[in-house]
């Protein structure tokens, strides 16, 4: 009986599909391309792998800054979307314009100014001189190129963030894999020069990434800018950016801790792949291929744990209480299945993804270790990931941080550092020990989550 009741029925089902299946063909599509990248500059070689994946750790740390800024501010949008308020939800969307802009001017200041010296962060480990010389340039000079698409990316953010919180997730999926497109055929041609250009090698991929960033923030304008009646937020949006004070204030109050948190555990988690790297130079590489693949068979399940936050937050905001906790454990469930299926699919692809890559046996070997490993823990990362969407829906970021960063800074940073500093365990028993302390989260998820604290209405 019991079963049964955390079982949805046919129409619950097709209710969170609808708002999941385009965020996991959005999602998919975009690591998939991703996957294309790492090849593409794989056959440039392994030091290219590497530049440029420390140079998009580094940028991982933006795109979650970005993430929680949004996310912030989307809690209202999603609750003010269930109450039926248009003007709440286009006041949400102009905080996003002025705030994302603001934090990506001030990002590519930064990365402008301490690029060397935070690449350089990664190049501790065992590896030739020449080789980190290498690195450093290419890492460097990718990220000179990049810094001009975190504009376009910030707005891209608050355009299809608030779309997906009144939940239309089709557009930026469609424009997604507009930007898709430009991407890949961009890659092709600068990578490798094709048509009489140059072949620039990883700086052709950070050039062609930077137009599909405006393309895709192009799509987004237009197709808000033209349905205003199923997007009634955009008409007079930027007739002013006057927002009401106390408003503004309810705005950053519940954005600066998701903010704080997306930091925060994004700089955990590039402290925690540093220390990887602290161990060899090759760990890079075969750290970036372990992630290439996670983030390609993870789609579900993060699609459906960010499906868990809208759905459950319009019910929030329609008053719904009792219906958005059941929604919320069931939709829970439903993540975590997605997560044993992704990992299997991840453990029983580990000895042959590596085998795409233009690389060393060594780096092959380190990353069909590395790929089995997160397979078997994946189920973890699922519940987890669902319960952070639950606890926030409700609009209580502080808690929310504490879940999330306070666990990466508490448990993982101390451990990786602890392992890669004081002794000589391998880098698969580093990832294998840091991973299965996920459990410790699950326990804090599950009590916080069944105590229903998280459970309130926000814009009353």
């Amino acid at each position: 009986m019991r079963l049964r009741s955390r079982l949805g029925t046919k129409d619950f089902y097709k209710m969170v599909l609808a708002v999941a299946v385009p965020m996991i063909i959005q999602n998919g599509l975009t690591n998939f391309v991703s996957l294309l990248d790492n090849l593409m500059i794989g056959l440039v070689g392994t030091n290219a792998i590497s530049g440029v994946a420390i140079a998009n750790q580094l940028m991982f740390v933006f795109w979650l800054l970005m993430f929680g800024a949004t996310a912030g501010v989307g809690i209202f949008t999603a609750q003010y979307h269930g109450k039926g308020d248009v003007k709440g939800v286009r006041d949400t969307f102009r905080f996003k314009i002025i705030a994302n802009t603001f934090l990506a001017v001030v990002s590519g200041v930064v990365f402008y100014l301490l690029a060397p010296t935070l690449v350089s962060l990664f190049l501790e480990g065992d590896g030739t001189p020449e080789d980190a010389a290498e690195i450093l340039d290419i890492g460097v000079n990718y990220m000179y190129v990049i810094i001009s698409s975190l504009v376009p990316i910030g707005l891209s953010y608050a355009y299809a963030g608030t779309l997906r919180d009144t939940g239309n997730t089709r557009v930026p999926m469609i424009a997604t894999m507009v930007a898709i497109f430009v991407n890949l055929i961009g890659n092709a041609v600068l990578i490798y020069g094709m048509f009489g250009l140059p072949a620039l090698g990883a700086q052709g991929a950070a050039i062609a990434t930077v137009i599909s960033r405006y393309v895709e923030l192009l799509v987004l304008i237009i197709y808000t800018g033209t349905h205003s009646a199923s997007n009634p937020f955009i008409v007079g949006a930027f007739r002013s950016f006057r927002i009401p004070l106390k408003l503004c204030g309810q705005f950053i109050m519940k954005s600066l801790p998701l903010m704080a948190n997306e930091t925060m555990w994004s700089l955990g988690i590039t402290i925690l792949n540093q220390c990887y790297s602290y161990r060899s130079l090759i760990a890079v590489a075969a750290v970036t291929i372990e992630t290439t693949l996670w983030n390609l068979l993870t789609v579900a399940f993060v699609a459906t744990g960010e499906a868990v936050g809208i759905i459950v937050g319009q019910k929030l905001g329609s008053g719904d209480i009792e219906t958005a906790k059941d929604h919320a454990l069931k939709m829970r469930d439903l993540t975590v299945f997605f997560g044993i299926v992704c990992g299997i699919i991840m453990a029983v692809l580990s000895p042959f993804f590596p085998m795409l890559y233009k690389t060393s046996d060594e780096v092959r070997h380190l990353a069909t270790i590395l790929i089995f490993i997160s397979g078997i823990v994946m189920p973890l990362m699922a519940f987890t990931h669902a319960s952070y969407f639950i606890i926030r829906a409700g609009g209580n970021t502080l808690i929310t941080l504490i879940f999330d960063s306070g666990y990466t800074w508490v448990i993982v940073v101390p451990l990786a550092l602890a392992l890669s500093r004081l002794t000589n365990v391998s880098v698969p028993v580093m990832m294998f020990s840091v991973q299965l302390a996920e459990i410790i989260k699950c326990i804090v998820g599950e009590v916080m989550v069944r105590s229903g604290i998280w459970a309130k209405n926000i814009v009353k």
